[in-house]
C-alpha cells in the first residue's frame, strides 16, 4: 500500500495534513543530501590542489540535477499537491547548440543552486523537524514506555513519576508545536522551489503575454466567425424576405389596375420602402463581412469598394498567398473606412490603395491628394482612432501622415506570420 493511502487512514483533517507534511519533509532528506557527496568530492580535490580532478564532480552535478529536479516535482505533487511549473525550454533539439543553450540558460543554474546550496540547508532543517517529532512522540508517551518495560527494568527512584509528568507535558507541548514547525518548513521549501525550480519572473511574464496573445487571437477569430454567421443569416434570411416582399409589391402595383388612388399610393410607398430597406441591408451586410472578401480575397473586395466611390481609386494588391481571415478582415475594413473618410472629409480628386506582403508583414498604404490636416487624436468624426484600435487588436501598427494642404498617407502594417 502506498504512503499516501496509509495517510488517508489517519483520522482527522489536521492530523492527516500534519502527516502529509511530515512525510513530505522525510521524503526530502535523500533528495537534499544527494549532491552532498559530489560537493565534498569537489571541495576535497580543490583542497588537494588537483585541478585535473575538479571537473568530474561538477559534470556529475550537472547530470544529476535534472533527475533530482524531477524527483522534487513528484514529491511536491504527491505529498502537498503543488504542481511546480516548468521553466521555458531554451530551444528544441538534442544537438550541441541546444545543449549549450541549456548550459548557459538560467533555469539549469537555478536548479543547481537549489540542490547544491539550498538542499543541504533544508536537509538540516528537515532533520531538526523530524527530531522534534521523534522527541515529542517519545516524551508524550513516556508513561506507556514505563508501563511496557519489564518490572526489573523499571525506574524505582523517588519522584520519577513527577519527572515523567514533566517530560510528558513537554512532549505534548512539542506535539502541539510540531505541526506548526512542519508547516512553516513546508512553506519555506515550497517558496524556494517556486523561485529556483520554476520559471523566472521574466519567463512567467513572457508566458503570460503569450497566453494573453493566444486568447486574444481566439476572441478575434470568434468575433470574426460571428460576424460571418450574422452576414449569412441576414443575406439568406431577412434580405431574401425583403426581396420577395418588394417583388410582390411590384407585381401588385403592375397587375392591380382597378385599385383606388389611396390604395395604389400605399402600395407605391411600401414598394419604395422595401427597396430602400434592401439597399440599407446590403450596406449593413457589406459592413459586417462582405461575401466577396471570403470568396475571392482582398483584391476583389477592395476593387468593389473602389468602384462604388465617386472619385477614381487605383487599387494594387500583390499577395502571393492570402493572409489569415482575421488579418484579411482588418485590412479590408481599414481600407474601406479610410476611403470613406477620403470621400467625406479630404476633398480629394483621387486616391491610391496599395496592399503587399513583405516577409511576414502585410503592408497597407492608402494615399489621397486631398486637403490634409487629418489628426489621429482629433474627435472630428474621421474615425482614425477607431482604425488604429482595430489595427492594434492584431498587434499591427498604424500611422497617419497628413500635413496641411495634403497629401494624406495612411500606412498600416499587419503581422501575418503563420
Amino acid at each position: 500500500m502506498r504512503l499516501t493511502t496509509w495517510l488517508r487512514l489517519v483520522p482527522g483533517r489536521p492530523f492527516r495534513r500534519a502527516g502529509h507534511r511530515t512525510a513530505f519533509v522525510a521524503a526530502g532528506l535523500p533528495l537534499h543530501l544527494a549532491v552532498v557527496p559530489l560537493w565534498l568530492w569537489l571541495v576535497g580535490t580543490m583542497a588537494a590542489l588537483v585541478p585535473a580532478l575538479t571537473p568530474p564532480p561538477v559534470l556529475l552535478t550537472l547530470v544529476v540535477t535534472p533527475l533530482l529536479t524531477a524527483g522534487q516535482r513528484r514529491r511536491y505533487r504527491a505529498l502537498v499537491g503543488k504542481d511546480l511549473p516548468r521553466p521555458a525550454v531554451p530551444g528544441p533539439g538534442r544537438n550541441w547548440k541546444s545543449a549549450v543553450r541549456r548550459l548557459t540558460g538560467g533555469a539549469l543554474w537555478r536548479q543547481v543552486c537549489y540542490h547544491a546550496v539550498a538542499g543541504p540547508l533544508f536537509a538540516v532543517l528537515d532533520l531538526a523537524v523530524l527530531a522534534v517529532w521523534a522527541v515529542a512522540l517519545v516524551a508524550a508517551s513516556l508513561y506507556v514506555w514505563i508501563w511496557a518495560l519489564p518490572p526489573q527494568w523499571r525506574v524505582t527512584d523517588v519522584g520519577y513519576t513527577t519527572q515523567a509528568a514533566y517530560i510528558t507535558a513537554g512532549g505534548l507541548a512539542l506535539l502541539f508545536l510540531g505541526p506548526r514547525l512542519t508547516g512553516a518548513l513546508v512553506r519555506l521549501e515550497t517558496r524556494a522551489a517556486e523561485v529556483l525550480l520554476g520559471p523566472s519572473r521574466t519567463e512567467k511574464l513572457a508566458r503570460r503575454v503569450a497566453d494573453l496573445a493566444e486568447s486574444r487571437a481566439g476572441v478575434l477569430d470568434a468575433a470574426d466567425a460571428e460576424r460571418r454567421r450574422i452576414e449569412r443569416d441576414l443575406h439568406d434570411g431577412a434580405q431574401q424576405r425583403l426581396v420577395s416582399l418588394a417583388v410582390n409589391l411590384g407585381l401588385a402595383r403592375a397587375t392591380l389596375g382597378d385599385l383606388p388612388a389611396d390604395a395604389r399610393k400605399v402600395i407605391d410607398e411600401a414598394h419604395r420602402e422595401a427597396k430602400e430597406a434592401i439597399a440599407e441591408l446590403n450596406n449593413l451586410v457589406r459592413g459586417l463581412h462582405p461575401a466577396v472578401l471570403e470568396d475571392r480575397g482582398l483584391d476583389a473586395a477592395l476593387s468593389g469598394v473602389a468602384a462604388r466611390l465617386p472619385i477614381p481609386v487605383r487599387v494594387a494588391v500583390d499577395l502571393p498567398q492570402r493572409p489569415s481571415p482575421t488579418v484579411e478582415a482588418v485590412a479590408y475594413f481599414v481600407v474601406s473606412e479610410a476611403l470613406t473618410n477620403v470621400v467625406k472629409h479630404a476633398q480629394a480628386t483621387r486616391a491610391d490603395v496599395t496592399v503587399e506582403r513583405i516577409g511576414e508583414t502585410l503592408l497597407v498604404v492608402v494615399a489621397d491628394d486631398g486637403a490634409g490636416g487629418a489628426d489621429l487624436a482629433a474627435a472630428d468624426g474621421t474615425g482614425l482612432a477607431g482604425l488604429a484600435k482595430r489595427v492594434a487588436s492584431v498587434d499591427g501598427t498604424f500611422s497617419c501622415r497628413s500635413p496641411a494642404g495634403g497629401p494624406t498617407v495612411i500606412t498600416v502594417e499587419l503581422p501575418c506570420a503563420p
